[in-house]
């Protein structure tokens, strides 16, 4: 990959504060939450951490969200403490033991920054992190500066999709507020709404991107893609992610352990072409299925043959991958009713691995009717099933880009 990006058109937050560690409140012991994928903008191997050493910020203390700080770690398996190679600091986890910052870790900083990419999806843990981080930041009156960074499914608000979370019924730490799955805004966005509705009492800094438009997707940025975790390999499983990370609570594979995971699913007992012609006149032109034969190497049916659908992307600002995936997964239970089931999905944050698909899709209802044979899932149905109500009114204030 070409790392050295000296004259991109985008700064991340990090970049400016390099630039101008100014813009940050002084402090005289500052933790930094942050993993691996956090790089600078204009050279995809300078690590954040490094580059913010090097730039004066008084670093003492690093917090790793879910993965650990080398965004390395199995989706899900408990993180522990550490010391980070490249810096020397200590490495306090928020994935496992706890999941928010203990208070003895804060206390004796001045500042809190919060500098790690997501990808736009509501179950993606990083975002969680996040709200922990600024709970623990109000309650003991330690300010907290997020660095933002684009949101690599672009910003664009008419393209955020629900299910919005039922807070009544489905939190967890895949979902703890009510956000749509993919929720179109950065971190540093979600900081600023869930300061202004949430936790008023936060002494909240962000420091936006400079550059970017809302309308961008990772693509025409010209960056390299750095995998934020082990199966965010590249921007077209980011894309789907939102979506085909919902068979996760079923009996199917989703191309874990392959080159393409959230691109498939795949099942020893899938007739993929049966699949195919079942739903292709629903797909929208933005996404063609292909037919192929799978290994998985990690996840359900490891090291088995599998028979999958690869989802190839034509137009990624046409893919709407929720509702794609519920296409999908309608299809799937009507084509193949004896062999489908739902599954658990053990992790840290749910040892017991219960009621996964619902954590994820964030409302109740939907199992039912997707497993009500009597009536075929209908367009409505997903229509209806991915609304996000009043979402864009109810962020406007928390915007930063046009």
């Amino acid at each position: 990959m070409t790392a050295l990006r000296r004259d991109t058109a985008v700064h991340f937050g990090v970049d400016r504060i390099v630039d101008d560690p100014t813009r940050l409140p002084t402090a005289a012991r500052v933790g930094l939450v942050t993993n691996e994928s956090a790089r600078l903008a204009r050279d995809a191997t300078r690590r954040s951490r490094v580059a913010l050493l090097g730039a004066g910020i008084p670093l003492v203390r690093l917090f790793a969200p879910e993965h650990g700080l080398s965004a390395a770690g199995a989706d899900g398996r408990a993180m522990p403490d550490g010391v980070d190679a490249a810096t020397g600091l200590p490495i306090v986890s928020l994935y496992g033991a706890r999941f928010a910052p203990p208070d003895d870790a804060l206390a004796d900083l001045d500042l809190v920054v919060f500098d790690i990419p997501d990808v736009g999806a509501r179950f993606y843990t990083y975002a969680w992190t996040l709200s922990h981080v600024m709970e623990s930041c109000a309650r003991l009156g330690v300010p907290l500066a997020v660095l933002d960074r684009p949101n690599p499914l672009g910003g664009v608000l008419s393209a955020a999709e629900g299910p919005v979370l039922d807070e009544e019924c489905c939190v967890s730490f895949l979902g703890r507020w009510p956000i749509p799955v993919r929720h179109a805004l950065t971190l540093g966005e979600l900081a600023r709404h869930w300061s202004a509705t949430r936790l008023p009492h936060v002494q909240l800094t962000v420091v936006p991107c400079a550059g970017w438009r809302r309308e961008q997707q990772w693509p025409a940025l010209g960056l390299p893609w750095v995998p934020t975790s082990p199966a965010m390999p590249s921007f077209e499983s980011v894309l789907l992610y939102p979506g085909l990370c919902l068979f996760e609570g079923t009996n199917l594979s989703v191309g874990r352990g392959t080159d393409a995971p959230f691109q498939r699913v795949a099942a020893p007992w899938l007739q993929a072409q049966r699949l195919i012609d079942a739903v292709s006149d629903r797909l929208p032109p933005a996404v063609r299925l292909v037919a192929e034969r799978v290994t998985p190497g990690e996840g359900p049916f490891a090291g088995e043959p599998c028979e999958g659908v690869r989802v190839e992307v034509r137009d990624p600002k046409g893919v709407r991958p929720v509702s794609l995936a519920l296409t999908l997964l309608g299809t799937v239970i009507r084509v193949e009713p004896e062999a489908f089931a739902w599954a658990r999905y053990p992790t840290a944050a749910n040892p017991l691995g219960g009621d996964h698909f619902e954590r994820l899709v964030g409302r109740r209802g939907i199992v039912e009717r997707l497993t009500d044979l009597t009536t075929p899932v209908t367009p409505g149905d997903i229509a209806h099933w991915t609304e996000t109500g009043n979402w864009a009114s109810r962020v406007r204030d928390a915007l930063l880009y046009e």
